[in-house]
Protein backbone atom coordinates (compact mmCIF):
# COMPACT_ATOMS: atom_id res chain seq x y z
CA UNK A 1 0.00 0.00 0.00
CA UNK A 2 1.44 3.33 -0.93
CA UNK A 3 2.40 5.79 1.82
CA UNK A 4 1.38 9.38 1.78
CA UNK A 5 3.43 12.32 3.00
CA UNK A 6 2.24 15.03 5.34
CA UNK A 7 1.14 17.27 2.48
CA UNK A 8 -0.99 14.45 0.99
CA UNK A 9 1.20 13.75 -2.05
CA UNK A 10 2.28 10.31 -3.04
CA UNK A 11 5.62 9.12 -1.71
CA UNK A 12 8.82 8.18 -3.61
CA UNK A 13 8.19 7.32 -7.27
CA UNK A 14 5.21 9.58 -7.89
CA UNK A 15 6.88 12.64 -6.24
CA UNK A 16 10.20 12.20 -8.07
CA UNK A 17 8.47 11.90 -11.40
CA UNK A 18 6.71 15.24 -10.85
CA UNK A 19 9.92 17.06 -10.08
CA UNK A 20 11.58 15.64 -13.19
CA UNK A 21 8.74 16.87 -15.36
CA UNK A 22 9.14 20.43 -13.95
CA UNK A 23 12.97 20.65 -14.55
CA UNK A 24 13.17 19.15 -18.06
CA UNK A 25 12.35 21.53 -20.97
CA UNK A 26 10.47 20.17 -23.90
CA UNK A 27 12.75 18.74 -26.58
CA UNK A 28 13.55 20.94 -29.61
CA UNK A 29 12.73 19.81 -33.03
CA UNK A 30 15.66 19.16 -35.41
CA UNK A 31 14.53 22.09 -37.56
CA UNK A 32 14.95 24.56 -34.69
CA UNK A 33 18.37 23.17 -33.86
CA UNK A 34 19.58 23.47 -37.44
CA UNK A 35 18.14 26.98 -37.72
CA UNK A 36 20.08 28.13 -34.68
CA UNK A 37 23.22 26.49 -36.03
CA UNK A 38 22.83 28.20 -39.39
CA UNK A 39 22.31 31.59 -37.73
CA UNK A 40 25.47 31.26 -35.65
CA UNK A 41 27.35 29.95 -38.67
CA UNK A 42 26.13 32.91 -40.75
CA UNK A 43 27.41 35.38 -38.16
CA UNK A 44 30.82 33.69 -38.02
CA UNK A 45 30.93 33.44 -41.82
CA UNK A 46 30.36 37.20 -42.11
CA UNK A 47 33.11 37.83 -39.55
CA UNK A 48 35.57 35.45 -41.21
CA UNK A 49 34.82 36.15 -44.86
CA UNK A 50 33.98 39.88 -44.78
CA UNK A 51 34.91 41.49 -41.49
CA UNK A 52 38.36 39.98 -40.97
CA UNK A 53 39.63 40.57 -44.56
CA UNK A 54 38.24 44.11 -44.51
CA UNK A 55 39.92 44.80 -41.18
CA UNK A 56 43.22 43.40 -42.42
CA UNK A 57 42.95 45.43 -45.63
CA UNK A 58 42.11 48.71 -43.88
CA UNK A 59 44.72 48.33 -41.12
CA UNK A 60 47.54 46.81 -43.15
CA UNK A 61 50.78 48.83 -43.28
CA UNK A 62 52.57 49.34 -46.58
CA UNK A 63 56.32 49.05 -46.15
CA UNK A 64 58.33 49.73 -49.28
CA UNK A 65 61.61 47.93 -49.61
CA UNK A 66 64.59 50.09 -48.70
CA UNK A 67 68.20 49.45 -49.77
CA UNK A 68 69.32 48.86 -46.20
CA UNK A 69 72.74 47.51 -47.18
CA UNK A 70 73.58 50.63 -49.17
CA UNK A 71 72.16 52.86 -46.43
CA UNK A 72 74.25 51.17 -43.75
CA UNK A 73 77.29 51.28 -46.01
CA UNK A 74 77.05 55.06 -46.21
CA UNK A 75 76.25 55.35 -42.51
CA UNK A 76 79.35 53.29 -41.65
CA UNK A 77 81.58 55.36 -43.92
CA UNK A 78 82.41 52.47 -46.22
CA UNK A 79 80.83 53.78 -49.42
CA UNK A 80 83.23 56.66 -50.04
CA UNK A 81 86.78 57.61 -49.22
CA UNK A 82 87.25 61.31 -48.63
CA UNK A 83 90.14 62.47 -50.79
CA UNK A 84 90.55 65.86 -52.40
CA UNK A 85 92.61 65.97 -55.61
CA UNK A 86 94.05 69.41 -56.35
CA UNK A 87 95.52 70.46 -59.67
CA UNK A 88 98.43 72.87 -59.47
CA UNK A 89 99.60 74.58 -62.64
CA UNK A 90 102.92 76.42 -62.96
CA UNK A 91 104.15 78.86 -65.57
CA UNK A 92 106.86 81.52 -65.92
CA UNK A 93 106.91 85.01 -67.37
CA UNK A 94 109.79 84.31 -69.72
CA UNK A 95 109.70 81.66 -72.39
CA UNK A 96 113.33 81.19 -73.46
CA UNK A 97 115.13 77.88 -73.45
CA UNK A 98 116.88 78.39 -70.12
CA UNK A 99 113.69 79.39 -68.34
CA UNK A 100 111.80 76.42 -69.78
CA UNK A 101 114.54 74.12 -68.51
CA UNK A 102 114.43 75.70 -65.05
CA UNK A 103 110.64 75.42 -65.03
CA UNK A 104 110.87 71.69 -65.72
CA UNK A 105 113.34 71.31 -62.85
CA UNK A 106 111.02 73.22 -60.51
CA UNK A 107 108.12 70.95 -61.48
CA UNK A 108 110.28 67.87 -60.86
CA UNK A 109 111.41 69.11 -57.45
CA UNK A 110 107.84 70.05 -56.49
CA UNK A 111 106.59 66.59 -57.35
CA UNK A 112 109.39 65.10 -55.25
CA UNK A 113 108.49 67.35 -52.33
CA UNK A 114 104.86 66.22 -52.41
CA UNK A 115 105.84 62.56 -52.69
CA UNK A 116 108.41 62.62 -49.88
CA UNK A 117 106.58 64.98 -47.52
CA UNK A 118 103.11 63.92 -46.43
CA UNK A 119 102.14 67.14 -44.66
CA UNK A 120 98.76 67.40 -46.39
CA UNK A 121 97.54 63.78 -46.37
CA UNK A 122 93.92 64.61 -47.23
CA UNK A 123 94.91 66.01 -50.61
CA UNK A 124 96.22 64.42 -53.76
CA UNK A 125 98.30 67.00 -55.63
CA UNK A 126 99.07 66.90 -59.31
CA UNK A 127 101.65 69.31 -60.73
CA UNK A 128 101.64 70.30 -64.38
CA UNK A 129 102.84 73.20 -66.56
CA UNK A 130 100.37 75.87 -67.58
CA UNK A 131 100.17 78.47 -70.30
CA UNK A 132 98.33 81.72 -69.77
CA UNK A 133 99.05 85.40 -70.05
CA UNK A 134 99.86 87.82 -67.26
CA UNK A 135 96.44 89.46 -67.41
CA UNK A 136 94.79 86.33 -66.03
CA UNK A 137 91.50 87.39 -64.51
CA UNK A 138 88.43 85.83 -62.92
CA UNK A 139 86.64 85.77 -66.26
CA UNK A 140 89.30 83.48 -67.76
CA UNK A 141 88.48 79.82 -67.28
CA UNK A 142 91.12 77.49 -65.86
CA UNK A 143 91.20 73.87 -64.89
CA UNK A 144 93.69 74.38 -62.08
CA UNK A 145 92.85 74.78 -58.40
CA UNK A 146 95.98 76.90 -57.94
CA UNK A 147 97.96 78.68 -60.65
CA UNK A 148 101.55 79.56 -59.80
CA UNK A 149 102.98 82.35 -61.92
CA UNK A 150 106.77 82.54 -61.43
CA UNK A 151 108.76 85.63 -62.35
CA UNK A 152 112.52 85.34 -62.53
CA UNK A 153 114.08 87.69 -59.97
CA UNK A 154 117.71 87.12 -59.02
CA UNK A 155 118.37 90.32 -57.06
CA UNK A 156 115.33 90.55 -54.79
CA UNK A 157 114.48 87.99 -52.07
CA UNK A 158 111.80 85.36 -52.57
CA UNK A 159 108.30 86.91 -52.57
CA UNK A 160 104.78 85.58 -53.06
CA UNK A 161 101.40 87.23 -53.33
CA UNK A 162 97.89 85.93 -53.97
CA UNK A 163 95.44 87.54 -56.33
CA UNK A 164 92.14 88.27 -54.65
CA UNK A 165 89.68 87.29 -57.36
CA UNK A 166 91.72 84.57 -59.08
CA UNK A 167 93.30 81.33 -57.82
CA UNK A 168 96.72 82.68 -58.81
CA UNK A 169 99.86 82.96 -56.71
CA UNK A 170 102.49 85.32 -58.09
CA UNK A 171 106.03 84.25 -57.19
CA UNK A 172 109.27 86.14 -57.51
CA UNK A 173 112.18 83.73 -57.27
CA UNK A 174 115.61 83.07 -58.70
CA UNK A 175 115.01 80.50 -61.42
CA UNK A 176 118.73 79.75 -61.57
CA UNK A 177 118.27 77.90 -58.29
CA UNK A 178 115.30 75.67 -59.15
CA UNK A 179 115.59 73.38 -56.13
CA UNK A 180 115.50 76.27 -53.63
CA UNK A 181 112.68 77.94 -55.56
CA UNK A 182 110.69 74.70 -55.62
CA UNK A 183 111.09 74.24 -51.85
CA UNK A 184 109.93 77.79 -51.14
CA UNK A 185 106.94 77.38 -53.45
CA UNK A 186 106.11 74.10 -51.74
CA UNK A 187 106.13 75.79 -48.32
CA UNK A 188 103.78 78.49 -49.61
CA UNK A 189 101.39 75.85 -50.94
CA UNK A 190 101.37 74.13 -47.55
CA UNK A 191 100.66 77.43 -45.82
CA UNK A 192 97.74 78.25 -48.13
CA UNK A 193 96.01 74.88 -47.59
CA UNK A 194 96.93 74.26 -43.93
CA UNK A 195 93.82 75.91 -42.46
CA UNK A 196 91.53 74.11 -44.86
CA UNK A 197 93.06 70.77 -43.91
CA UNK A 198 92.47 71.54 -40.24
CA UNK A 199 88.82 72.34 -40.98
CA UNK A 200 88.32 69.16 -43.02
CA UNK A 201 90.07 67.13 -40.32
CA UNK A 202 87.75 68.63 -37.73
CA UNK A 203 84.76 67.51 -39.81
CA UNK A 204 86.05 64.00 -40.52
CA UNK A 205 87.59 63.14 -37.16
CA UNK A 206 85.16 61.19 -35.04
CA UNK A 207 82.95 60.38 -38.04
CA UNK A 208 82.71 56.98 -39.76
CA UNK A 209 84.57 58.48 -42.72
CA UNK A 210 87.72 59.13 -40.71
CA UNK A 211 90.66 57.30 -42.30
CA UNK A 212 93.32 58.11 -39.71
CA UNK A 213 95.13 60.53 -42.01
CA UNK A 214 93.42 63.58 -40.53
CA UNK A 215 95.55 66.24 -38.91
CA UNK A 216 95.64 66.30 -35.11
CA UNK A 217 94.02 69.43 -33.73
CA UNK A 218 94.94 71.18 -30.53
CA UNK A 219 92.10 72.16 -28.18
CA UNK A 220 92.54 75.80 -29.21
CA UNK A 221 92.33 74.95 -32.91
CA UNK A 222 89.25 72.79 -32.40
CA UNK A 223 87.53 75.47 -30.33
CA UNK A 224 88.27 78.06 -33.01
CA UNK A 225 86.88 75.85 -35.78
CA UNK A 226 83.80 74.95 -33.75
CA UNK A 227 83.15 78.64 -33.12
CA UNK A 228 83.36 79.37 -36.85
CA UNK A 229 80.91 76.54 -37.56
CA UNK A 230 78.53 77.78 -34.86
CA UNK A 231 78.48 81.31 -36.27
CA UNK A 232 77.70 80.27 -39.82
CA UNK A 233 74.29 79.41 -41.23
CA UNK A 234 73.56 75.94 -42.43
CA UNK A 235 74.32 75.69 -46.12
CA UNK A 236 71.42 76.63 -48.38
CA UNK A 237 71.08 77.12 -52.11
CA UNK A 238 69.40 80.51 -51.52
CA UNK A 239 69.98 83.21 -48.92
CA UNK A 240 67.94 86.37 -48.38
CA UNK A 241 69.85 89.50 -47.29
CA UNK A 242 67.87 92.13 -45.42
CA UNK A 243 69.47 95.53 -44.77
CA UNK A 244 67.57 97.57 -42.17
CA UNK A 245 68.04 101.14 -40.96
CA UNK A 246 66.66 101.81 -37.48
CA UNK A 247 66.81 105.38 -36.23
CA UNK A 248 66.16 106.23 -32.61
CA UNK A 249 64.81 109.63 -33.70
CA UNK A 250 63.27 111.04 -36.84
CA UNK A 251 66.56 111.24 -38.71
CA UNK A 252 68.18 109.93 -40.74
CA UNK A 253 65.03 108.88 -42.53
CA UNK A 254 66.60 107.85 -45.86
CA UNK A 255 69.77 106.22 -47.06
CA UNK A 256 71.43 105.60 -50.38
CA UNK A 257 71.40 101.85 -49.79
CA UNK A 258 71.01 100.72 -53.40
CA UNK A 259 74.21 102.46 -54.49
CA UNK A 260 76.03 101.25 -51.38
CA UNK A 261 75.00 97.63 -51.99
CA UNK A 262 76.02 97.85 -55.62
CA UNK A 263 79.38 99.28 -54.65
CA UNK A 264 80.37 97.25 -51.59
CA UNK A 265 78.19 94.11 -51.38
CA UNK A 266 77.47 93.10 -54.97
CA UNK A 267 81.13 92.21 -55.83
CA UNK A 268 81.23 89.79 -52.90
CA UNK A 269 77.78 88.38 -53.68
CA UNK A 270 78.87 87.92 -57.29
CA UNK A 271 81.75 85.74 -56.16
CA UNK A 272 79.51 83.79 -53.78
CA UNK A 273 76.87 83.26 -56.46
CA UNK A 274 78.82 80.26 -57.75
CA UNK A 275 77.83 78.51 -54.51
CA UNK A 276 74.46 80.03 -53.55
CA UNK A 277 71.92 82.52 -54.83
CA UNK A 278 71.19 85.76 -52.98
CA UNK A 279 68.23 88.11 -52.90
CA UNK A 280 68.34 91.55 -51.27
CA UNK A 281 65.69 93.77 -49.68
CA UNK A 282 65.90 96.89 -47.51
CA UNK A 283 63.74 98.73 -44.99
CA UNK A 284 63.74 101.83 -42.77
CA UNK A 285 62.08 102.41 -39.40
CA UNK A 286 62.10 105.62 -37.37
CA UNK A 287 61.81 106.10 -33.62
CA UNK A 288 63.13 102.60 -32.96
CA UNK A 289 63.30 101.80 -29.26
CA UNK A 290 65.55 99.34 -27.44
CA UNK A 291 64.32 95.93 -26.42
CA UNK A 292 62.73 96.01 -22.95
CA UNK A 293 64.77 92.95 -21.99
CA UNK A 294 68.01 94.96 -21.70
CA UNK A 295 69.01 97.72 -19.30
CA UNK A 296 69.94 100.09 -22.13
CA UNK A 297 72.97 102.36 -22.55
CA UNK A 298 74.69 103.78 -19.50
CA UNK A 299 76.50 107.13 -19.56
CA UNK A 300 80.17 107.03 -18.62
CA UNK A 301 81.30 110.27 -17.02
CA UNK A 302 84.99 109.57 -17.58
CA UNK A 303 84.84 109.13 -21.34
CA UNK A 304 81.69 111.22 -21.89
CA UNK A 305 80.24 108.35 -23.95
CA UNK A 306 77.24 106.10 -23.72
CA UNK A 307 78.18 102.50 -23.03
CA UNK A 308 76.30 99.38 -24.06
CA UNK A 309 77.16 96.39 -21.89
CA UNK A 310 78.32 93.25 -23.62
CA UNK A 311 75.64 91.26 -21.82
CA UNK A 312 73.00 93.40 -23.57
CA UNK A 313 74.21 92.67 -27.09
CA UNK A 314 72.29 89.40 -27.44
CA UNK A 315 69.02 91.13 -26.51
CA UNK A 316 69.67 94.38 -28.37
CA UNK A 317 67.28 93.49 -31.21
CA UNK A 318 63.74 94.52 -30.32
CA UNK A 319 61.99 91.61 -32.00
CA UNK A 320 58.57 92.73 -30.76
CA UNK A 321 58.61 96.11 -32.52
CA UNK A 322 61.31 95.92 -35.19
CA UNK A 323 59.93 94.37 -38.40
CA UNK A 324 62.59 91.73 -38.91
CA UNK A 325 61.15 88.68 -40.63
CA UNK A 326 62.94 85.49 -39.57
CA UNK A 327 62.46 83.88 -42.98
CA UNK A 328 61.47 84.97 -46.46
CA UNK A 329 60.71 82.20 -48.93
CA UNK A 330 62.53 78.90 -48.72
CA UNK A 331 66.03 80.04 -47.76
CA UNK A 332 67.27 81.55 -44.48
CA UNK A 333 67.31 85.30 -43.98
CA UNK A 334 70.55 87.07 -43.02
CA UNK A 335 69.78 90.34 -41.26
CA UNK A 336 72.05 93.38 -41.26
CA UNK A 337 70.91 96.13 -38.89
CA UNK A 338 72.26 99.70 -38.93
CA UNK A 339 71.23 101.48 -35.74
CA UNK A 340 71.56 105.26 -35.48
CA UNK A 341 71.13 106.44 -31.87
CA UNK A 342 69.67 109.80 -31.01
CA UNK A 343 72.00 112.71 -30.40
CA UNK A 344 71.07 112.58 -26.73
CA UNK A 345 72.55 109.04 -26.49
CA UNK A 346 75.57 109.41 -28.72
CA UNK A 347 78.32 108.53 -29.11
CA UNK A 348 77.25 104.97 -28.30
CA UNK A 349 79.71 102.07 -28.16
CA UNK A 350 80.28 98.69 -26.53
CA UNK A 351 81.60 99.14 -23.00
CA UNK A 352 84.11 96.29 -22.92
CA UNK A 353 85.68 96.72 -26.38
CA UNK A 354 84.87 100.24 -27.51
CA UNK A 355 83.59 98.81 -30.80
CA UNK A 356 80.37 99.64 -32.59
CA UNK A 357 79.55 96.37 -34.37
CA UNK A 358 78.95 92.77 -33.44
CA UNK A 359 77.77 89.54 -35.02
CA UNK A 360 74.81 87.43 -33.90
CA UNK A 361 75.48 83.75 -34.78
CA UNK A 362 73.15 82.32 -37.43
CA UNK A 363 71.10 85.53 -37.48
CA UNK A 364 73.06 88.50 -38.82
CA UNK A 365 75.11 91.52 -37.86
CA UNK A 366 74.55 94.87 -36.12
CA UNK A 367 76.38 98.15 -36.70
CA UNK A 368 75.98 101.34 -34.67
CA UNK A 369 76.46 104.58 -36.61
CA UNK A 370 76.83 107.54 -34.30
CA UNK A 371 75.40 110.69 -35.90
CA UNK A 372 77.71 113.58 -36.62
CA UNK A 373 76.89 117.26 -36.72
CA UNK A 374 76.96 117.38 -40.52
CA UNK A 375 74.69 114.40 -41.00
CA UNK A 376 71.23 115.34 -42.17
CA UNK A 377 68.17 113.23 -42.82
CA UNK A 378 69.88 111.36 -45.63
CA UNK A 379 72.84 108.94 -45.49
CA UNK A 380 74.88 108.99 -48.69
CA UNK A 381 76.83 106.10 -50.16
CA UNK A 382 80.04 107.60 -48.78
CA UNK A 383 78.54 107.77 -45.30
CA UNK A 384 77.73 104.06 -45.54
CA UNK A 385 81.17 102.97 -46.75
CA UNK A 386 82.53 101.72 -43.44
CA UNK A 387 79.15 100.27 -42.51
CA UNK A 388 78.87 98.24 -45.71
CA UNK A 389 82.47 97.00 -45.40
CA UNK A 390 81.60 95.76 -41.93
CA UNK A 391 78.47 94.07 -43.24
CA UNK A 392 80.50 92.43 -46.04
CA UNK A 393 82.94 91.03 -43.49
CA UNK A 394 80.07 89.75 -41.36
CA UNK A 395 78.48 88.16 -44.42
CA UNK A 396 81.60 86.10 -45.10
CA UNK A 397 81.46 84.75 -41.55
CA UNK A 398 77.74 84.02 -41.64
CA UNK A 399 77.90 82.01 -44.88
CA UNK A 400 80.88 80.02 -43.57
CA UNK A 401 83.66 81.49 -45.71
CA UNK A 402 87.07 80.54 -44.24
CA UNK A 403 89.16 83.47 -42.95
CA UNK A 404 92.27 82.38 -44.83
CA UNK A 405 94.11 82.44 -47.20
CA UNK A 406 93.97 86.04 -48.39
CA UNK A 407 92.71 85.12 -51.87
CA UNK A 408 88.91 85.21 -52.04
CA UNK A 409 88.94 82.69 -54.90
CA UNK A 410 90.89 80.16 -52.82
CA UNK A 411 88.66 80.77 -49.80
CA UNK A 412 85.60 80.09 -51.94
CA UNK A 413 87.12 76.85 -53.19
CA UNK A 414 87.87 75.83 -49.61
CA UNK A 415 84.29 76.57 -48.56
CA UNK A 416 82.95 74.45 -51.42
CA UNK A 417 85.00 71.46 -50.28
CA UNK A 418 84.06 71.97 -46.63
CA UNK A 419 80.36 72.35 -47.37
CA UNK A 420 80.31 69.32 -49.66
CA UNK A 421 82.02 67.25 -46.99
CA UNK A 422 79.66 68.35 -44.22
CA UNK A 423 76.59 67.64 -46.38
CA UNK A 424 77.85 64.17 -47.28
CA UNK A 425 78.45 63.42 -43.61
CA UNK A 426 75.02 64.74 -42.61
CA UNK A 427 73.23 62.79 -45.36
CA UNK A 428 75.05 59.58 -44.45
CA UNK A 429 74.19 60.00 -40.78
CA UNK A 430 70.51 60.55 -41.59
CA UNK A 431 70.50 57.45 -43.81
CA UNK A 432 71.81 55.41 -40.89
CA UNK A 433 69.19 56.85 -38.54
CA UNK A 434 66.43 56.05 -41.05
CA UNK A 435 67.71 52.48 -41.42
CA UNK A 436 67.75 51.94 -37.65
CA UNK A 437 64.28 53.46 -37.32
CA UNK A 438 62.70 51.17 -39.91
CA UNK A 439 64.31 48.08 -38.37
CA UNK A 440 63.35 48.97 -34.81
CA UNK A 441 59.77 50.07 -35.47
CA UNK A 442 58.33 47.36 -37.67
CA UNK A 443 54.79 48.73 -37.39
CA UNK A 444 55.38 52.05 -39.12
CA UNK A 445 54.51 52.55 -42.74
CA UNK A 446 57.18 53.15 -45.38
CA UNK A 447 55.49 54.86 -48.33
CA UNK A 448 56.85 54.67 -51.83
CA UNK A 449 57.89 58.33 -51.64
CA UNK A 450 60.36 57.47 -48.88
CA UNK A 451 61.88 54.66 -50.93
CA UNK A 452 62.18 56.97 -53.94
CA UNK A 453 63.81 59.68 -51.82
CA UNK A 454 66.29 57.18 -50.38
CA UNK A 455 67.19 55.90 -53.85
CA UNK A 456 67.69 59.49 -55.02
CA UNK A 457 69.84 60.21 -51.96
CA UNK A 458 72.10 57.23 -52.52
CA UNK A 459 72.43 58.03 -56.22
CA UNK A 460 73.34 61.65 -55.46
CA UNK A 461 75.82 60.61 -52.78
CA UNK A 462 77.50 58.19 -55.16
CA UNK A 463 77.79 60.95 -57.75
CA UNK A 464 79.09 63.41 -55.15
CA UNK A 465 81.77 60.93 -54.13
CA UNK A 466 82.81 60.49 -57.77
CA UNK A 467 82.89 64.26 -58.20
CA UNK A 468 85.13 64.63 -55.15
CA UNK A 469 87.59 62.02 -56.40
CA UNK A 470 87.73 63.70 -59.81
CA UNK A 471 88.08 67.24 -58.47
CA UNK A 472 84.64 68.54 -59.54
CA UNK A 473 83.96 70.15 -56.20
CA UNK A 474 81.09 72.45 -57.17
CA UNK A 475 79.26 69.53 -58.74
CA UNK A 476 79.93 67.48 -55.60
CA UNK A 477 78.42 70.28 -53.51
CA UNK A 478 75.32 70.42 -55.69
CA UNK A 479 74.76 66.64 -55.52
CA UNK A 480 75.42 66.55 -51.79
CA UNK A 481 72.90 69.35 -51.19
CA UNK A 482 70.20 67.49 -53.15
CA UNK A 483 71.03 64.27 -51.30
CA UNK A 484 70.69 66.01 -47.95
CA UNK A 485 67.35 67.56 -48.91
CA UNK A 486 65.99 64.23 -50.14
CA UNK A 487 67.06 62.20 -47.11
CA UNK A 488 65.63 64.78 -44.70
CA UNK A 489 62.36 64.72 -46.63
CA UNK A 490 62.33 60.92 -46.30
CA UNK A 491 63.20 60.92 -42.62
CA UNK A 492 60.53 63.47 -41.71
CA UNK A 493 57.79 61.95 -43.88
CA UNK A 494 54.53 62.94 -42.12
CA UNK A 495 52.94 59.49 -42.38
CA UNK A 496 55.98 57.91 -40.76
CA UNK A 497 56.37 60.49 -38.03
CA UNK A 498 52.71 60.13 -37.05
CA UNK A 499 52.95 56.37 -36.55
CA UNK A 500 56.16 56.56 -34.56
CA UNK A 501 54.07 57.91 -31.68
CA UNK A 502 51.24 55.34 -32.05
CA UNK A 503 52.54 52.08 -30.50
CA UNK A 504 50.72 48.73 -30.29
CA UNK A 505 49.44 49.46 -26.78
CA UNK A 506 47.38 52.31 -28.19
CA UNK A 507 45.89 49.99 -30.80
CA UNK A 508 44.81 47.52 -28.11
CA UNK A 509 43.21 50.34 -26.14
CA UNK A 510 41.22 51.33 -29.24
CA UNK A 511 40.13 47.90 -30.45
CA UNK A 512 39.14 46.22 -27.16
CA UNK A 513 36.22 48.58 -26.31
CA UNK A 514 34.93 48.30 -29.88
CA UNK A 515 35.33 44.58 -30.57
CA UNK A 516 34.92 43.20 -27.04
CA UNK A 517 31.13 43.65 -26.62
CA UNK A 518 30.52 42.23 -30.09
CA UNK A 519 32.94 39.32 -29.88
CA UNK A 520 31.86 37.92 -26.47
CA UNK A 521 28.27 36.96 -27.47
CA UNK A 522 29.46 35.43 -30.74
CA UNK A 523 32.14 33.35 -29.03
CA UNK A 524 29.84 32.17 -26.22
CA UNK A 525 27.04 31.27 -28.65
CA UNK A 526 29.46 29.39 -30.85
CA UNK A 527 30.84 27.40 -27.92
CA UNK A 528 27.34 26.58 -26.62
CA UNK A 529 26.17 25.41 -30.03
CA UNK A 530 29.19 23.19 -30.47
CA UNK A 531 28.50 21.61 -27.09
CA UNK A 532 24.85 21.00 -28.04
CA UNK A 533 25.82 19.42 -31.34
CA UNK A 534 28.36 17.24 -29.60
CA UNK A 535 25.87 16.10 -26.92
CA UNK A 536 23.27 15.32 -29.60
CA UNK A 537 25.73 13.09 -31.44
CA UNK A 538 26.55 11.26 -28.23
CA UNK A 539 22.89 10.55 -27.48
CA UNK A 540 22.23 9.35 -31.00
CA UNK A 541 25.18 7.02 -30.73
Amino acid sequence: MAETSKDGSLDNGVRVSGESEQKTSPPESPAVTWTRSWIIFAFWAIVACLGLPHWIWTTSIHRSDLPLDAMNSWADGQACQMKYPLKIKLDTTDDNEAVRSNKEEILTHLQSEFLLTNKLPLYEFSIAPSHFNESFGPEQETDGDLIIYVQNESKLPFQTSLRSLSPVMDVRANLREPQAAAHLIFEEILKNFADEQLSLSNLLSGSPFASGSEALLSPEQKAKLDARTTRAFKYASTYHLTFSLFSASSSPSAWDIDAAIERYISPLVGQLSAISRFSVDTQVQLHATFSPSIAGPQFDEASKKWKLLKTDLSGFINAAEWPLSPSIGTGPTINFVLYVPSKEQSPLEIAETGGTSWLIPQWGGVQILNPSNKQAKHLSSDDLEQVMLTFADQLTSLVGLPPSPSSLALRLSSMVRERATSLILASSSTLGALSRLTLKLTSIAIPDSVAEAVDETIGRLDQACVDLREGRFESALSNARIANDEVERAFFEPSMVGQVYFPDEHKVAVYVPLLGPMAVPLVMAGIKQLKNLRSGKVKSA
